[in-house]
C-alpha cells in the first residue's frame, strides 16, 4: 500500500514533468476503442426503442467500466509476480498517465500566447482544441473565457477526481472513474443518438463527480489563500453560483475561478450551430483579458499540489490508524 501511494505521487511529478507527449501512446484511446466497439455491438444486438437502448446503455457503462478496472488490476497483477518493484513502476506510469495538469495547462497557454499575439485565428484554432462549443463566432474575450473555463472544469475532472480514486485503490479505482469519464464524453450527449443509449453513463458520471467537484472547489478556494488571489470572493462567488449549470458538478469550480479573479464566466454559447442559452457565474467587476487564463493556471497547478499533499495525509493517518 504504501509503494502504491509512492506511485501516485511520482506518476503526479511525472505529469508536472512530461505532460501527455505525442508520440507516447495514451491508454485511455484504448478506452475510447472499447466504448466504440461496445457501442456497435449493443446496437446490434439490443431494438431500438427508448427501453433497448436504455438497456443497451446500461450494459456498455457495466462492460466498459469492469473490462478496464479488470485490465488495470490484471496487468499490476502479473507486473508484481515479476518482482513488486515492476509493479511498482508499472503503477508509477499507469497512475502519470490518468492526470493531466501540465497538457491543460500547456494547451490553454496556447491560447494565450495567441491572443497575447494577435493572432485570433491562431487563438479560435487553439481554444478549438480543449472546448466543445464553436469558436468560428469568437471573440478575443469569448476565447478568453472558454479557455478560463476549461482550466477551472477540468481542474476537477481531468486532475483532482482521478487523484483522488487513484489515492483510494490505487491504478485500477484511477482507470475505473476514466472509464466513466470517457463513456460521459463520447456517449453522454442529449441528443436523438444517445438520448437514452449514454443515459447511464451520464447519470454515472454524475455520481462518480459528485464529491469531487465540490472537494475541488473548496480545495480551489483554499489554494487561493497561498496564491494571494481573493479568497472572500472566491467563496461568496462558489455559494451564490456553484448551480448555475445544467450539471450538478460543471459549476463549481468555475464559479470559484471566477470569484477569485473577479471575472463574469459562462453565459450564452453556440454548439453545433445552436445558440444555448446558460446563465453567468461571477460578476463582471473587471473585463475579462487573456492574462486571466494564465491566472487560472497558476489556481489550477496550486490546487493540485495542495490536494495531493492532503489526500496523501489523510490517506497516511488512515492506514496508521488501521
Amino acid at each position: 500500500m504504501e509503494l502504491s501511494m509512492l506511485a501516485v505521487g511520482l506518476g503526479f511529478l511525472l505529469d508536472l514533468l512530461m505532460g501527455d507527449p505525442h508520440w507516447l501512446y495514451h491508454p485511455i484511446r484504448l478506452v475510447g476503442h472499447l466504448i466504440s466497439g461496445l457501442e456497435t455491438l449493443l446496437r446490434y444486438v439490443f431494438p431500438k426503442t427508448e427501453k433497448g437502448e436504455l438497456t443497451a446503455g446500461m450494459f456498455l457503462l457495466v462492460l466498459t467500466t469492469g473490462i478496464t478496472m479488470t485490465a488495470a488490476w490484471g496487468l499490476l497483477f502479473l507486473a508484481g509476480r515479476l518482482h513488486p518493484y515492476v509493479r511498482f513502476g508499472l503503477e508509477t506510469v499507469m497512475c502519470y498517465q490518468l492526470l493531466a495538469t501540465k497538457s491543460l495547462k500547456d494547451e490553454t497557454m496556447k491560447v494565450y500566447t495567441a491572443l497575447k499575439e494577435g493572432d485570433i485565428e491562431g487563438a479560435r484554432h487553439a481554444v478549438s482544441m480543449v472546448v466543445g462549443r464553436d469558436t468560428a463566432v469568437l471573440d478575443d474575450i469569448g476565447i478568453t473565457k472558454a479557455a478560463v473555463e476549461t482550466v477551472a472544469e477540468n481542474t476537477s475532472d481531468g486532475i483532482i477526481a482521478p487523484l483522488l480514486f487513484l489515492v483510494i485503490g490505487g491504478a485500477p479505482f484511477g482507470y475505473f472513474y476514466k472509464a466513466v469519464n470517457t463513456m460521459d464524453s463520447m456517449v453522454g450527449y442529449k441528443n436523438e443518438s444517445y438520448l437514452y443509449f449514454g443515459r447511464a453513463a451520464a447519470k454515472f458520471d454524475d455520481v462518480m463527480n459528485y464529491i469531487p467537484a465540490r472537494l475541488s472547489a473548496v480545495l480551489m478556494v483554499f489554494a487561493s489563500i497561498f496564491l494571494k488571489m481573493d479568497v472572500r470572493n472566491a467563496w461568496r462567488i462558489y455559494m451564490r453560483d456553484r448551480y448555475n449549470h445544467s450539471s450538478p458538478n460543471s459549476a463549481h469550480t468555475e464559479a470559484v475561478t471566477a470569484g477569485a479573479l473577479h471575472i463574469q464566466l459562462a453565459g450564452n454559447a453556440y454548439y453545433f450551430g445552436k445558440l444555448y442559452e446558460k446563465p453567468t457565474l461571477g460578476d463582471a467587476d473587471r473585463p475579462v483579458e487573456y492574462e486571466d487564463i494564465r491566472r487560472a493556471n497558476k489556481l489550477l497547478y496550486g490546487t493540485a499540489i495542495l490536494a495531493l499533499a492532503v489526500f496523501l495525509v489523510v490517506k497516511g493517518v488512515i492506514l496508521w490508524v488501521m
